[in-house]
């Protein structure tokens, strides 16, 4: 785990010490942004442009669903600019709405249709295709919690986020988990479902809006800046694309797959949601504004499953 904790810190190092890099960061604050973004919109374009040409345009909708559910993380951390802490209440309330929004749309929006899906591919079989992927997918979550070093959420409530070492932990934990959220938004589009992927990209970036804040809030207590935070922050949630293309072209290349990648992001899903969120909510007896925060936010994700068309 340290090992793991070295290489990050020795490649950031690297880049600041690289001459572009130091460059860019010589530059007045607004020419600095804008060659950041403009590398960003440069690097989009190409992964789109390759994408509409090797796939179809289902494909690279659905990495773009992922871009910006990733991108509701830097959303999330914005209060940071104006705030250096919230009540662990209202932070909890919103995690518990998280939590509500992503069990909905790990039913709706992934266990239902992969069963179904399973069932063509493997008639009277889909049931079972669909829990071995749920297994895979907290098997796989299980390992990665226990061999890369991180934080967890009751961190942040506990106050105990007092150092840059442990915030990185902490970073590090965000961005673990948001790798298969990105894959089920991207396994979902890749079944050519438009209205499944459009409402677990709109449960991702929902769920992301707190995580971002848990991110940038604990940054600017130490005094780091403000802006640098928060774009720290949104950074956590772009690994989000990465998990996205890969779910997308996993099954669109091998449809057999893709009730058992529904199956492994929903598990994986379910994981964070169990192991993490809802027992964070649930800490120094504030159980009951959580519980009925999950129920709230479970509830306007299956409304929003009926509405959407």
């Amino acid at each position: 785990m340290q090992n793991i904790q070295k290489t990050l810190e020795d490649y950031y190092l690297r880049l600041q010490a690289h001459p572009k890099y130091l460059h860019v960061m010589t530059l007045p604050l607004l020419q600095r942004w804008g060659v950041f973004i403009g590398l960003f919109l440069l690097s989009q374009i190409l992964v789109f442009g390759s994408l509409y040409l090797i796939f179809d345009k289902v494909v690279v909708i659905g990495f773009l669903a992922s871009v910006l559910a990733g991108l509701a993380t830097g959303v999330g951390a914005l209060p940071a600019l104006f705030f250096k802490n919230i009540s662990d209440r209202l932070f909890n309330s919103l995690l518990g709405a998280a939590a509500g929004v992503m069990l909905a749309a790990t039913a709706f929006s992934l266990l239902v249709p992969g069963i179904d899906f399973g069932e063509q591919v493997w008639p009277g079989k889909g049931l079972w295709v669909v829990s071995a992927g749920m297994l895979i997918g907290a098997l796989f979550l299980h390992y990665a919690d226990s061999r890369l070093p991180h934080l967890h959420f009751d961190t942040v409530s506990d106050h105990s986020l007092d150092s840059l070492q442990k915030i990185s932990l902490f970073i590090i934990a965000i961005t673990i988990h948001n790798f298969p959220e990105g894959m089920s938004v991207g396994v979902s589009f890749g079944s050519g479902d438009m209205k499944n992927g459009l409402v677990l990209s709109i449960a991702i970036a929902l769920q992301n809006l707190p995580e971002g804040l848990a991110v940038a809030l604990p940054l600017v207590g130490l005094g780091y800046n403000k802006w640098k935070a928060v774009a720290l922050a949104t950074l956590t949630g772009l690994v989000e694309p990465v998990g996205g293309l890969l779910g997308i072209t996993m099954v669109t290349v091998f449809s057999s797959v893709l009730p058992i990648a529904m199956g492994f992001a929903a598990g994986a899903m379910l994981f964070v949601i169990s192991e993490e969120i809802i027992p964070e909510t649930h800490a120094k007896g504030r159980s009951r504004v959580a519980t009925f925060s999950l129920m709230i936010g479970f509830i306007v994700m299956m409304i929003l499953d009926k509405v959407i068309t």
